[in-house]
């Protein structure tokens, strides 16, 4: 397992500058949240791929600013406006490609809206994860509170009905607002899981800082092991979360410890 960090831990700072930060921080694999459109564009991209290079540093995925809109973006009733998305999508999977990742993470249809049934969600995401497949790096769905996604069952029946055209995100904060353990959605994506979102808790704060709440990342850690889990384990918060950015640096620390065979390589 590798570790890393998403740049959305220090949302509003511009991306590039959160990713400047986060290399001096020690940080050296990393997933990208996209927050315009103009981050798309090859330029912008360019000057991350160069940054990341001086420091042997590489990237793992791709987060969409748009992910609250996906309900109507990719998984409408309006065809025509389903079928803009995807190749909307496809420049986020060109960007994440481009960079080195293998993952666009998804959101996906709340849970109470929309009319697709969870079959037909199943389909129109294997469709999207074909097309974007074409691009070197697929859809991965995460677990949401709210939406679809946030049921374990929902995700088993995701992996078993799209088998290899499928791939997850196990995020640990949206587990604990929704009510399942990590343990629990962790079997349900079994050898999906592609991708983890790490946090810590403890009882009144849903997410914090690794290190600074009350989560067992060794029994987390031998979760992910007993379903073979080689991917990156990315530490994901949100600004609130933490007082000065240096703590990052400290969580840096404590998830190389329990999650790192070997970082660097």
């Amino acid at each position: 397992m590798k570790t890393g960090i998403s740049t959305a831990c220090l949302y509003p700072m511009e991306t590039e500058r959160a990713l400047e930060l986060l290399l001096s921080l020690g940080y050296r694999r990393f997933e990208v949240f996209l927050n315009a459109f103009e981050e798309l564009e090859k330029p912008f991209l360019q000057k991350l791929k160069a940054k990341a290079a001086e420091y042997g540093a590489s990237f793992c995925s791709v987060h969409p600013f748009t992910s609250p809109m996906e309900m109507l973006l990719l998984f409408g009733e309006y065809l025509r406006r389903t079928e803009e998305g995807f190749r909307l999508y496809y420049r986020y999977a060109e960007a994440a490609a481009y960079l080195g990742g293998e993952y666009v993470v998804l959101h996906g249809q709340r849970q109470g809206a929309g009319s697709l049934s969870d079959e037909a969600y199943w389909e129109r995401f294997g469709e999207l994860s074909r097309f974007l497949g074409e691009t070197g790096a697929r859809p991965a769905q995460e677990n949401v509170r709210d939406h679809k996604s946030c049921d374990p069952d929902f995700i088993k029946g995701m992996r078993e009905y799209l088998r290899e055209d499928c791939a997850f995100v196990l995020d640990v904060k949206q587990c604990v607002q929704s009510g399942c353990t990590p343990k629990e959605m962790a079997e349900a994506m079994g050898n999906r899981l592609s991708h983890v979102h790490l946090s810590d808790h403890k009882p009144g704060a849903p997410c914090l800082l690794p290190g600074a709440g009350a989560f067992d990342f060794s029994s987390f850690r031998k979760t992910l092991e007993g379903i073979s889990y080689q991917g990156t384990i990315v530490t994901e918060v949100y600004r609130r979360n933490f007082s000065r950015p240096e703590e990052l640096e400290t969580a840096r620390i404590l998830v190389e410890n329990q999650f790192s065979v070997d970082f660097f390589s």
